[in-house]
C-alpha cells in the first residue's frame, strides 16, 4: 500500500540520503507511519504499509538502528524544500523550544527524570520518565487555505541527555568505609563533568549554526521562551541569526558604554557598559517614559496591552551587544508585566510582539505529533534507533502540510456537523484526514462502482479509516 503519488514524490526526495537498497524502506516505513491508527512501533509500521513479505522485518528494525544515513542530511533537504515552498523571499521566521516524550524501561538510551509540564503545577513539580527533545521549526504564517492560522514546520532535532541519563541503569557500587583522611580529600575533590555533555541551549545553537550555514544569504529569526534567552545562546548567535526572547523579570539592563572623549586618558580597560537603568517595576512606574497602546488581534494574541521600549545592553546575556527592550503590560490585567529583547534594532515593539506570538504555534506542533503521529510511540532502545525514530514523525508533520498546501486543499471535506457549521480552515487533523482518503481512494481506484450503494457504502468506510484523531 502506497500513499497518493504527489506525497510519495516528496518522500521520493530524501532519496540521495539513502543507499539504493534502503530507499524503498523509507517510502515503505512512512507510508505506514501515516495509515497507522496504532502505536508507531516498526512493526506495526510493516504492517500497516502493507510491506509484510516484501523483504525480512529485521532489514525495517535495522533501517533505524544500523544502515548508513544521517538525520542531518534529512533535516536538509527538509528544510530547503520548506524555504521553497514558503520563504522564497525575505527573512526566514523560526522557533525553537523542547518537548517530553515520555518512556518506560532503564534500558532505553537517553532516557531520564526530566520537568514534565504538562502535569507539574504552580504548587508541585512533577518529573516524568523518558526523552527530552530540542526542535527547530519553521514558522508558517497564514496561508492561504487557512488565513487566520499560523504553523510551526519542525524539520531539526536534537536528543537532549541530562546527567542523571548518562549514568542511568549501572549498577551502584557497594560502598566501602572511608577513613576521615579520604572523606577529607573527597569533600574538597570537584565534581567531574562529563565533556560531551551539552544542555538545551547548547544544542539550540547547533543547530542554528548548522541551519545558517544551508542558507548564508538569507536572514533568520529566531523565537524562544526564557530557557533560550540567556547568554550560551545570545552570545554565539551566527552572524545572520537575530533572537527574540524575553528577559528575566530581575534582569538587570544598562546604557551603551559612553564613547572616550577626545584625549581623554584613562587607565584599565574601557567600559564596557553604561549606567545601571531601572528595573521592569520602576521603569513601569516611570512617569517620565510615556505608554503606548497597541491593540492584538492575532494568532497566538487575543489583547490591548501597553508598552514602553528602549534600546539598552542585557549585560548578563548579551554583554555588550545592543539590544531593543519591549515593556508590555495588559490592559485588562490578565497578564503579569512582561519584557522582551529583539537583536534586530530596526524592528519596533509591533514587529517584535507580532513575531514572538506565533511561537505559540510550536505547542499546537507538539500536540499534534504526539497525539496524531504518534511522537512518543517508538520502542526503540539503541542509540542510533532512538536518535532516529521519533523524529520521523515530526518529518513527516512537515510534509503533510506541504502536500496539503500543494495538493490537499484541493480535496479536503469537512464532515457535517450541526453543532459546528462554521468551519472553514482545516486543522492538521484534516490534512492527515485528506492525505489518507485520498491514498485509500486512489488505491482502489479501478475497483471502485461510479454510481450506486456500493460507492456511497466504500466512501463512508474510506471515510472511517482515514479519520484523524
Amino acid at each position: 500500500m502506497e500513499l497518493t503519488a504527489g506525497f510519495v514524490q516528496l518522500l521520493e526526495g530524501f532519496r540521495c540520503v539513502f543507499q539504493v537498497q534502503t530507499s524503498p524502506m523509507f517510502v515503505e516505513l512512512m507510508s505506514g507511519w501515516v495509515l497507522s491508527h496504532r502505536h508507531r512501533f516498526v512493526t506495526d509500521l510493516i504492517l500497516s504499509g502493507g510491506s509484510v513479505g516484501k523483504r525480512h522485518f529485521s532489514s525495517y528494525h535495522r533501517f533505524f538502528s544500523q544502515y548508513v544515513w544521517e538525520l542531518d542530511a534529512v533535516s536538509k533537504i527538509l528544510f530547503l524544500l520548506l524555504v521553497r515552498v514558503f520563504a522564497k523571499t525575505g527573512t526566514i521566521e523560526l522557533s525553537v523550544d523542547d518537548t517530553l516524550a515520555r518512556k518506560r524501561g532503564l534500558s532505553l538510551y537517553g532516557v531520564g527524570m526530566h520537568h514534565d509540564p504538562l502535569m507539574s503545577s504552580k504548587a508541585k513539580t512533577i518529573t516524568s520518565w523518558g526523552h527530552v527533545w530540542v526542535v527547530l521549526c519553521l514558522i508558517l504564517r497564514n496561508p492561504f487555505w487557512a488565513p487566520t492560522k499560523v504553523f510551526s514546520l519542525p524539520f531539526c532535532f536534537r536528543l537532549y541527555r541530562n546527567r542523571q541519563g548518562v549514568t542511568k541503569g549501572k549498577k551502584k557500587q557497594a560502598k566501602k568505609k572511608k577513613t576521615k583522611k579520604q572523606t577529607k580529600k573527597c569533600k574538597n575533590k570537584k565534581t567531574r563533568r562529563d565533556p560531551n555533555h551539552r544542555t538545551r541551549p547548547q544544542l539550540c545553537v547547533e543547530m542554528l549554526q548548522l541551519v545558517a550555514s544551508w542558507v548564508p544569504d538569507r536572514q533568520l529569526v529566531v523565537t524562544g521562551d526564557s530557557a533560550y534567552g540567556g547568554g550560551s545562546v545570545l552570545q554565539t548567535l551566527p552572524e545572520n541569526v537575530d533572537l527574540i526572547s524575553r528577559v528575566h523579570p530581575n534582569g538587570a539592563l544598562y546604557e551603551p558604554a559612553p564613547a572616550p572623549k577626545p584625549g581623554e586618558k584613562r587607565r584599565g580597560a574601557p567600559r564596557k557598559k553604561g549606567a545601571r537603568l531601572p528595573g521592569k517595576e520602576a521603569w513601569a512606574a516611570d512617569t517620565t517614559s510615556k505608554w503606548r497602546t497597541l491593540k492584538f488581534d492575532e494568532y497566538g494574541f487575543h489583547a490591548t496591552v501597553k508598552i514602553k521600549t528602549m534600546k539598552a545592553l542585557y549585560y548578563t546575556a548579551g554583554k555588550d551587544r545592543l539590544l531593543v527592550i519591549v515593556l508590555v503590560r495588559d490592559v485588562l490585567g490578565n497578564r503579569p508585566d512582561q519584557m522582551f529583547y529583539c537583536t534586530r534594532l530596526d524592528w519596533d515593539a509591533r514587529a517584535i510582539l507580532h513575531a514572538y506570538a506565533a511561537r505559540w504555534s510550536i505547542e499546537v506542533t507538539f500536540h499534534d505529533g504526539k497525539q496524531l503521529l504518534g511522537f512518543e510511540d517508538p520502542a526503540n532502545r539503541t542509540e542510533k534507533a532512538v536518535r532516529r525514530t521519533a523524529p520521523m514523525a515530526m518529518v513527516l508533520y512537515s510534509l503533510i502540510v506541504v502536500w496539503f498546501h500543494q495538493q490537499g486543499h484541493r480535496q479536503v471535506k469537512f464532515p457535517v456537523r450541526p453543532w459546528y457549521s462554521k468551519k472553514k480552515e482545516p486543522s492538521f487533523g484534516d490534512m492527515l484526514t485528506t492525505l489518507r482518503r485520498e491514498s485509500w481512494t486512489e488505491y482502489y481506484r479501478d475497483i471502485i462502482p461510479k454510481r450506486g450503494p456500493v460507492k456511497k457504502a466504500f466512501a463512508y468506510i474510506t471515510w472511517f479509516v482515514s479519520l484523524a484523531g
